[in-house]
């Protein structure tokens, strides 16, 4: 899929040392499909065909780490080595694949960052395709005799399904009614425009993406933005370890998050929308342009959906990778064609986004939460919560627990009810710690197994509810060191634009590798300088990443002074 600048794309314009014209980004994705890798030869064309400067392409490539610039082997195994495959042995696994293909001319390996495949960790994928590590040789052996060199083609197949046999509670379609009646509605005029904006703000559903801002007052505040030209984007390039609900919904849900951000568009007045996902997501994507072409066979597609006169075009944008660009403003920019480099705030997307136009940014979640809210009424959602909060929520659980997987639940479900749903910790051991929110959330201890899921609860209690990810890490497992290895992932997933997020978390990480390589012991000196090091890089960085980069590990030295203060492990 190529951005063009056509009459109806504004912001095209040189701005802010922005080159001029359409992305290069679906370009350079086209070329590395063709040819498994990117020639310099295909650049140098590139660069005279779109009339850009070569430094401009090369500026690109060298930032997004999909893009290779020396052809790959004929197989190459990637293997996750973050927080959820660590807990599962990683190291070991991916020290014995070292060891069987050390030297192999046609197999490579390399440890990656999370694919988004906790759930069956230890995680990797063998010319882009995902598996669980002891499946690899097998992919491996298929990949020397398959044609093509170093890169598959994703499959529907390789996609897995967590949902009851009767449907998420989610989906008002889930007892066989037809779908898209909801959007159906809209467009008739049976539901009108104001009626959905004041079931979203009434049922309170919030932003499932980690920032809970209200849904209702977000699409309000784009439908009230100036401008003849709005977009829409469904954020789907979930990247932080532990988190792949929002894989599960595109797998199983695509109807409903694709019926949801059609309905942001028509009430906020976009036209055109994308769905931006990690590429990572191959087998996923291609259950989502599956559902976009039947979404065209029914008419809720194009130039004049219905009969209404409304205009609705929905595409596909492939991520080139790199988990900074699950942050809106990096995300617009990569999608723009530029280096994924968050913007300063204000302005924010809903005024400014998308080649400078309103633009609507939702999650997958969020979206397809939409359908169901205006279809049962914002009274139903919100009798769906327990414990004095309202709607239900999504979970990606991994580590060490029985059952793994993608739960929904009322908001509200208690930390260790979720657990317990999941089969308790693993070989009935006992609860350490975890994290209820993601790799960005803080560590929380088994003497807060009562504290219930949401946004305010989580909160108070010290931590935050974040991408919907809980990683539970049974007793014995050193935390510290679990803290480390979410602390390498920020570092190396820093986009290094502001200095206190590319410093800081390499000088915390060295402090912190350091000390677990000489005993694990932190004495006050090195205590304190990581503590220093957290205010500075949570007042002062630009975005989301540096700000909560060392809040994780700053949790853990919390938790363990309060132990020693107690007595307890002395």
């Amino acid at each position: 899929m190529t951005l063009t600048a056509g009459p109806k794309v504004p912001g095209v314009e040189a701005r802010a040392g922005k080159f001029r014209g359409p992305s290069l980004i679906p370009m350079l994705m086209e070329i590395q499909e063709r040819h498994g890798w990117l020639p310099r030869e295909e650049l140098e064309a590139l660069a005279r065909t779109q009339k850009r400067p070569l430094y401009e392409i090369e500026g690109l490539v060298s930032f997004y780490p999909h893009f290779l610039t020396e052809p790959p082997r004929k197989v190459t195994v990637r293997v996750c080595h973050d927080l959820s495959c660590w807990m599962a042995g990683a190291e070991d696994r991916i020290a014995e694949l070292k060891k069987n293909y050390d030297g192999s001319p046609e197999v490579e390996l390399l440890e990656i960052s999370c694919p988004g495949r906790c759930d069956i960790a230890p995680a990797a994928t063998v010319n882009e395709r995902p598996c669980a590590v002891a499946d690899v040789d097998d992919r491996v052996d298929e990949g020397r005799e398959a044609d093509g060199v170093g890169h598959g083609h994703a499959d529907a197949a390789d996609t897995t399904s967590y949902g009851p046999a009767e449907g998420w509670p989610n989906d008002p379609y889930a007892g066989g009614a037809p779908r898209y009646q909801a959007l159906r509605r809209l467009l008739t005029g049976e539901l009108s425009h104001e009626q959905v904006l004041a079931e979203l703000q009434e049922s309170g559903l919030r932003g499932m993406g980690g920032a809970g801002f209200p849904t209702g007052k977000k699409w309000e505040l784009v439908r009230a933005a100036a401008g003849p030209v709005k977009y829409a984007i469904c954020n789907a390039d979930e990247s932080e370890p532990g988190t792949f609900k929002d894989r599960q919904l595109l797998a199983e849900q695509p109807h409903l998050v694709l019926e949801g951000m059609l309905m942001g568009m028509v009430v906020t007045g976009a036209e055109e929308g994308w769905v931006f996902i990690r590429h990572e997501y191959g087998p996923e994507e291609q259950v989502l342009r599956a559902e976009i072409e039947t979404l065209r066979s029914e008419g809720l597609l194009g130039d004049d959906v219905l009969g209404s006169g409304r205009r609705l075009v929905v595409d596909v944008f492939t991520s080139p990778g790199g988990y900074i660009l699950g942050e809106e403003t990096a995300l617009i920019e990569c999608m723009e064609g530029h280096r994924g480099e968050p913007r300063n705030k204000p302005p924010f997307p809903g005024n400014y986004g998308l080649w400078g136009q309103p633009t609507l940014m939702n999650s997958v979640e969020t979206f397809a939460d939409v359908p169901i809210i205006t279809t049962n009424g914002a009274e139903w959602w919100k009798g769906q919560g327990t414990n004095g909060s309202t709607g239900l929520k999504f979970f990606s659980v991994s580590g060490h627990v029985e059952q793994p997987g993608v739960y929904c639940v009322p908001m509200g479900t208690t930390i260790g009810e979720l657990i317990e749903l999941c089969g308790g910790v693993s070989g009935g051991r006992a609860l350490g710690a975890l994290q209820p929110g993601g790799a960005s959330s803080n560590f929380m201890g088994p003497d807060q197994l009562d504290v219930p899921l949401d946004f305010g609860t989580l909160q108070d209690a010290g931590s935050m509810l974040g991408s919907g990810a809980m990683v539970v890490i049974a007793e014995g497992t050193n935390t510290l060191a679990a803290a480390t290895n979410v602390l390498r992932f920020f570092r190396n997933e820093s986009c290094g634009k502001c200095v206190p997020c590319r410093v800081g978390s390499t000088k915390a990480h060295d402090l912190l590798a350091d000390t677990l390589s000489n005993g694990g012991e932190l004495d006050d000196e090195r205590r304190g300088r990581l503590l220093e090091l957290e205010v500075v890089m949570r007042k002062t960085s630009i975005c989301g990443l540096g700000q909560v980069a060392l809040g994780p590990v700053v949790s853990v030295l919390g938790r363990t002074a309060n132990a020693e203060e107690n007595g307890v492990g002395k």
